[in-house]
Protein backbone atom coordinates (compact mmCIF):
# COMPACT_ATOMS: atom_id res chain seq x y z
CA UNK A 1 0.00 0.00 0.00
CA UNK A 2 0.68 4.00 -0.55
CA UNK A 3 1.67 6.52 2.15
CA UNK A 4 -1.54 8.61 1.31
CA UNK A 5 -4.55 6.45 1.26
CA UNK A 6 -8.01 7.24 0.39
CA UNK A 7 -11.07 5.37 1.95
CA UNK A 8 -14.46 5.80 0.51
CA UNK A 9 -17.27 5.73 3.90
CA UNK A 10 -20.56 5.65 3.43
CA UNK A 11 -22.18 3.59 6.67
CA UNK A 12 -21.91 0.16 5.10
CA UNK A 13 -20.48 -2.88 6.71
CA UNK A 14 -17.82 -3.23 3.53
CA UNK A 15 -16.59 0.51 4.55
CA UNK A 16 -16.01 -1.03 8.08
CA UNK A 17 -14.35 -3.79 6.79
CA UNK A 18 -11.96 -1.50 4.32
CA UNK A 19 -10.95 0.88 7.12
CA UNK A 20 -10.07 -2.52 9.01
CA UNK A 21 -8.25 -3.46 6.22
CA UNK A 22 -5.98 -0.57 5.80
CA UNK A 23 -5.61 -0.64 9.81
CA UNK A 24 -4.31 -4.40 9.35
CA UNK A 25 -2.09 -3.81 5.90
CA UNK A 26 -0.63 -0.12 6.20
CA UNK A 27 -0.84 0.70 9.74
CA UNK A 28 1.27 3.88 9.55
CA UNK A 29 -0.17 5.08 6.33
CA UNK A 30 -2.17 8.77 6.37
CA UNK A 31 -5.65 8.10 5.76
CA UNK A 32 -8.41 10.49 4.43
CA UNK A 33 -12.09 9.21 4.83
CA UNK A 34 -14.54 10.37 2.06
CA UNK A 35 -18.14 10.36 2.07
CA UNK A 36 -19.61 12.30 -0.93
CA UNK A 37 -23.12 13.40 -0.80
CA UNK A 38 -24.80 12.25 -3.99
CA UNK A 39 -27.57 15.17 -4.68
CA UNK A 40 -29.85 12.58 -7.11
CA UNK A 41 -30.51 10.97 -3.71
CA UNK A 42 -32.72 13.84 -2.80
CA UNK A 43 -35.15 13.06 -5.21
CA UNK A 44 -37.52 14.88 -7.98
CA UNK A 45 -40.31 15.23 -5.77
CA UNK A 46 -41.82 18.84 -5.46
CA UNK A 47 -40.33 18.98 -2.00
CA UNK A 48 -36.98 18.69 -3.93
CA UNK A 49 -37.73 21.90 -5.75
CA UNK A 50 -38.10 24.23 -2.61
CA UNK A 51 -34.94 25.83 -1.45
CA UNK A 52 -35.71 24.74 2.31
CA UNK A 53 -35.80 21.14 1.48
CA UNK A 54 -33.06 21.45 -0.13
CA UNK A 55 -30.56 22.83 2.46
CA UNK A 56 -32.32 20.54 5.59
CA UNK A 57 -31.51 17.51 3.09
CA UNK A 58 -28.17 18.80 2.82
CA UNK A 59 -27.69 19.50 6.44
CA UNK A 60 -28.75 15.87 7.23
CA UNK A 61 -26.63 15.02 4.65
CA UNK A 62 -23.71 16.25 6.23
CA UNK A 63 -24.30 15.31 10.13
CA UNK A 64 -24.76 11.71 8.67
CA UNK A 65 -21.09 11.73 7.10
CA UNK A 66 -19.86 12.74 10.55
CA UNK A 67 -21.83 10.50 12.23
CA UNK A 68 -19.84 7.33 9.26
CA UNK A 69 -16.53 9.62 10.26
CA UNK A 70 -17.11 8.69 14.14
CA UNK A 71 -18.26 4.91 13.29
CA UNK A 72 -15.40 4.51 11.10
CA UNK A 73 -12.71 5.98 13.09
CA UNK A 74 -12.14 2.96 15.62
CA UNK A 75 -11.84 0.47 12.26
CA UNK A 76 -8.26 2.76 11.81
CA UNK A 77 -6.89 3.05 15.36
CA UNK A 78 -2.92 1.91 14.70
CA UNK A 79 0.05 3.28 14.03
CA UNK A 80 1.11 6.71 13.31
CA UNK A 81 -0.43 7.65 10.11
CA UNK A 82 -3.23 10.70 10.14
CA UNK A 83 -6.79 10.18 9.65
CA UNK A 84 -8.72 13.18 7.46
CA UNK A 85 -12.00 13.52 7.21
CA UNK A 86 -13.31 15.48 3.70
CA UNK A 87 -17.38 15.07 2.58
CA UNK A 88 -18.14 16.54 -1.07
CA UNK A 89 -20.90 16.61 -3.26
CA UNK A 90 -21.23 15.20 -6.52
CA UNK A 91 -21.70 11.97 -7.94
CA UNK A 92 -19.97 9.51 -5.85
CA UNK A 93 -17.82 7.58 -8.94
CA UNK A 94 -16.41 10.69 -10.15
CA UNK A 95 -16.13 12.72 -7.25
CA UNK A 96 -14.43 9.62 -5.64
CA UNK A 97 -11.72 9.47 -8.74
CA UNK A 98 -10.97 13.11 -8.65
CA UNK A 99 -10.70 13.72 -5.11
CA UNK A 100 -7.86 11.15 -4.92
CA UNK A 101 -5.76 12.77 -8.44
CA UNK A 102 -6.50 16.06 -6.46
CA UNK A 103 -5.26 15.19 -3.45
CA UNK A 104 -2.16 13.02 -4.19
CA UNK A 105 -3.49 9.87 -2.89
CA UNK A 106 -1.21 6.67 -3.76
CA UNK A 107 -4.23 4.30 -3.28
CA UNK A 108 -7.73 3.89 -3.13
CA UNK A 109 -9.25 1.43 -0.52
CA UNK A 110 -12.96 0.79 -0.77
CA UNK A 111 -16.05 -1.28 0.08
CA UNK A 112 -16.95 -3.71 -2.27
CA UNK A 113 -20.75 -2.74 -2.34
CA UNK A 114 -22.52 -0.01 -0.17
CA UNK A 115 -26.01 0.07 1.54
CA UNK A 116 -28.28 0.42 -1.84
CA UNK A 117 -30.46 -2.35 -2.85
CA UNK A 118 -29.70 -2.31 -7.00
CA UNK A 119 -26.20 -1.54 -6.77
CA UNK A 120 -25.16 -4.89 -4.23
CA UNK A 121 -26.58 -7.16 -7.50
CA UNK A 122 -23.38 -6.35 -9.23
CA UNK A 123 -19.84 -5.77 -8.07
CA UNK A 124 -21.21 -2.56 -6.31
CA UNK A 125 -21.75 0.02 -9.17
CA UNK A 126 -19.33 2.61 -7.46
CA UNK A 127 -16.40 -0.07 -6.60
CA UNK A 128 -16.78 -1.23 -10.21
CA UNK A 129 -16.60 2.39 -11.91
CA UNK A 130 -13.58 3.49 -9.61
CA UNK A 131 -11.65 0.40 -10.27
CA UNK A 132 -11.75 0.78 -13.84
CA UNK A 133 -11.57 4.75 -13.75
CA UNK A 134 -9.05 5.59 -11.30
CA UNK A 135 -5.44 6.09 -12.22
CA UNK A 136 -3.57 4.68 -8.92
CA UNK A 137 -4.34 1.36 -7.03
CA UNK A 138 -7.76 0.34 -6.48
CA UNK A 139 -7.86 -2.64 -3.60
CA UNK A 140 -12.01 -3.70 -3.52
CA UNK A 141 -12.29 -5.20 -0.32
CA UNK A 142 -15.29 -7.58 0.91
Amino acid sequence: MGKHILIPVDGSDQAHEACEFVADDSPDADVTLLHVINPAEAGYSVQAGLPTFSEEWYERQKERAEEIFEEVEPDLERGDGTITKATEVGKPTNTIVEFAEDNDADAIVMGSHGRSGVSRILLGSVAETVARRSPIPVTIVR
